[in-house]
C-alpha cells in the first residue's frame, strides 16, 4: 500500500493548486455567467477554447520528453533540461512577434475587428504559459510539489482578486466616488476585456515567481539532446493537438455551424460552456492526478510489479472519478445555482460531459504503453483518429442537435480512444486491468443515475433523500469490493 500512499499524497498536494486553486476560479463561473450575457460569455469561452489548441503548439511535447529523458543522457540532466526550455522560449518569442504583424487580419477574420486588443493580449498570455512549462515540470520531476502548488496559487488568487476588482468592485466604486485613485487603472469601455486582463497580469507574476528556474539557460544547447528530444516529443505535440481538439474543438464550431445568427450561435456557446464548467470536479481531479501519475508512471517501470501498481492504480482512479460523477449528478439541481438562470437550459449535457471525462481519464492511464515503449507515433495515431471521429460527429450533430450532439459527440470520442488505446496496449506493453471491476465499476454509477430518472418525487427533499440513498449505495459496494481484495492472501 506504500506506493499508493505516496502516488495518492502527491496527487493531493498537486490538487491542491489544480483542485481547490481551479475550484476557487471555478468560482468566477457564476460571476461571469451573473455580470455577463450568454453571447458575451462566449467569446470568453471561443478565446480559451483557441487557448487549448495553442498551448499544446507552443509546448511541442517537450514537457513529457523532459520526463522520459532526463535521466537518459548520461545523468546529465541539467543540459536537457536547459535545451528544452531554450527551444520552448525561442519559439515563444516566434509567435508573439507573428501574432503583432498579423493582428489586423486575425482581428478581422475571428469577427473582432473592434477588439484587437483582445488577440494581442491573448498572444502574451499564451507566450508566458507555454514558457512556464518546462519549469513546471522540472519542479514535477525533482518532486517539488509544494512550491508547484504554491505558485499556481498565487496565480489563481490574482486572477480571482483582479476579476472582483474590475468586473465588480469599479463599476459601483465609479458611480458612488469617480475621483477614487483605485479608477486610475479602470476605463469601463474596456467591459469584458477585464477577463483577460486577469489572466494575463496573473501569468506574468507567475512567471517572474519562476525566474529562478530560467536561471537554467546559462547550461547551454545541445543540438544531440535536441533531436533525441524532438524525435521522442514531437509526436506527443499530435497527441496533445488531437487531444485539445477532442476536448475544445466543439466550442470552436459552435460558432459556426450552428444554424442561426451569429449572436444566437455565441449565445448557445456561451450556455455550452457554461454547463461544461459543471464537470469542473472530474476534470481537476484528472489534471491533479496526471500531474503527480506522469512523473510517478516513469520513476516506477523498472520496479518488478510495475505493471501490478498500474493495474490497481487504474481500478483506484475509476472509483474515485464515478464518485464525483454520482455527486454532481444526483445533486445537479444543486450544481445548477453555480451558474446564471439564462444558462440553465443547458443542464443535459452534464452527465454526458462527466462520462465522457471518466474516459479520457482512463486512456491517460493506459497511455502509459506508447511512453514507456517509445511508440510515440501510434499514440499520436491514436489521438488523430480521436480527432477525425470529434471533427466528423460535430460536423454532423451540431446542425441536428445542436450544443447536445457536441456533448455526444464528446463522449463517443473518448470512448473510442480508450478502447483502442487499451488493444493497442495489451499488444505492446501487456497490463492485467481489472476489466470486470471496472466495468461493473462504471456499469453500478451509470445505472443508478439511471434508476433516479425513472422515480417520480414530489418534493425537493425527497429527491435530496434518493439522492443521498444512490450514493449510499455506490460507496458501501465500493467498500465491500475492496474489503474482499486487501482480505485476500
Amino acid at each position: 500500500m506504500g506506493i499508493f500512499k505516496k502516488l495518492a499524497s502527491e496527487t493531493a498536494i498537486y490538487g491542491l493548486s489544480s483542485i481547490v486553486g481551479r475550484f476557487l476560479n471555478y468560482l468566477l463561473v457564476p460571476f461571469y455567467t451573473y455580470h455577463f450575457s450568454a453571447a458575451e460569455y462566449g467569446v470568453v469561452s471561443e478565446f480559451y477554447a483557441y487557448a487549448g489548441f495553442f498551448s499544446v503548439l507552443l509546448v511541442c511535447g517537450f514537457e513529457t520528453g523532459y520526463f522520459r529523458f532526463r535521466d537518459k543522457d548520461d545523468g546529465n540532466k541539467d543540459a536537457t533540461y536547459s535545451t528544452a526550455l531554450i527551444f520552448i522560449v525561442l519559439l515563444n518569442l516566434i509567435f508573439y512577434a507573428a501574432v503583432v504583424v498579423l493582428t489586423p487580419e486575425l482581428a478581422h477574420t475571428l469577427h473582432y475587428a473592434e477588439h484587437p486588443e483582445y488577440i494581442q493580449w491573448f498572444a502574451i498570455l499564451l507566450a508566458l504559459d507555454a514558457s512556464a512549462a518546462i519549469p513546471f515540470a522540472r519542479l514535477r520531476a525533482e518532486r517539488k510539489a509544494l512550491r508547484f502548488a504554491s505558485i499556481k496559487l498565487v496565480e489563481i488568487s490574482i486572477t480571482i482578486a483582479l476579476s472582483l476588482f474590475f468586473i465588480a468592485y469599479c463599476p459601483v466604486l465609479s458611480e458612488q466616488n469617480p475621483t477614487s485613485p483605485l479608477l486610475y487603472f479602470y476605463q469601463p469601455s474596456i467591459g469584458l476585456g477585464y477577463v483577460f486582463i486577469a489572466n494575463l497580469t496573473a501569468s506574468g507574476i507567475k512567471f517572474l515567481l519562476l525566474l529562478p528556474q530560467f536561471s537554467s539557460l546559462l547550461w547551454g544547447f545541445s543540438l544531440p539532446i535536441f533531436i533525441r528530444l524532438s524525435r521522442y516529443s514531437l509526436p506527443m505535440a499530435v497527441v496533445g493537438f488531437a487531444g485539445v481538439i477532442n476536448e475544445m474543438l466543439d466550442r470552436t464550431l459552435l460558432k459556426y455551424l450552428l444554424p442561426y445568427s451569429l449572436e444566437i450561435n455565441m449565445q448557445q456557446l456561451g450556455i455550452y460552456s457554461a454547463c461544461y464548467k459543471l464537470s469542473i470536479l472530474m476534470t481537476l481531479f484528472i489534471q491533479a492526478f496526471r500531474y503527480a501519475a506522469e512523473p510517478f508512471f516513469f520513476n516506477y517501470a523498472d520496479a518488478t510489479d510495475a505493471k501490478k501498481v498500474y493495474a490497481t492504480v487504474l481500478t483506484y482512479f475509476v472509483m474515485f472519478c464515478m464518485f464525483i460523477f454520482l455527486v454532481i449528478t444526483l445533486f445537479l439541481n444543486v450544481f445548477h445555482y453555480f451558474i446564471g438562470e439564462e444558462y440553465r437550459s443547458g443542464l443535459v449535457v452534464v452527465p454526458i460531459l462527466l462520462l465522457a471525462n471518466v474516459f479520457l481519464g482512463i486512456y491517460i492511464n493506459l497511455s502509459i504503453w506508447y511512453k514507456l515503449t517509445n511508440k510515440t507515433l501510434l499514440g499520436a495515431s491514436i489521438a488523430v483518429l480521436g480527432a477525425l471521429l470529434t471533427i466528423s460527429l460535430n460536423s454532423w450533430w451540431i446542425p441536428l442537435f445542436g450544443y447536445v450532439g457536441s456533448a455526444w459527440a464528446t463522449l463517443a470520442c473518448y470512448l473510442s480512444m480508450t478502447l483502442i488505446s487499451y488493444f493497442l496496449g495489451q499488444k505492446h506493453y501487456p497490463v492485467a486491468y481489472e476489466i470486470k471491476r471496472i466495468s461493473s465499476i462504471i456499469a453500478l454509477g451509470v445505472g443508478l443515475v439511471l434508476a433516479k430518472k425513472f422515480v417520480l418525487l414530489d418534493s425537493p427533499y425527497a429527491d435530496w433523500q434518493l439522492s443521498v440513498a444512490l450514493l449510499t449505495i455506490f460507496l458501501l459496494t465500493m467498500m465491500l469490493l475492496e474489503k474482499r481484495r486487501w482480505s485476500k492472501p
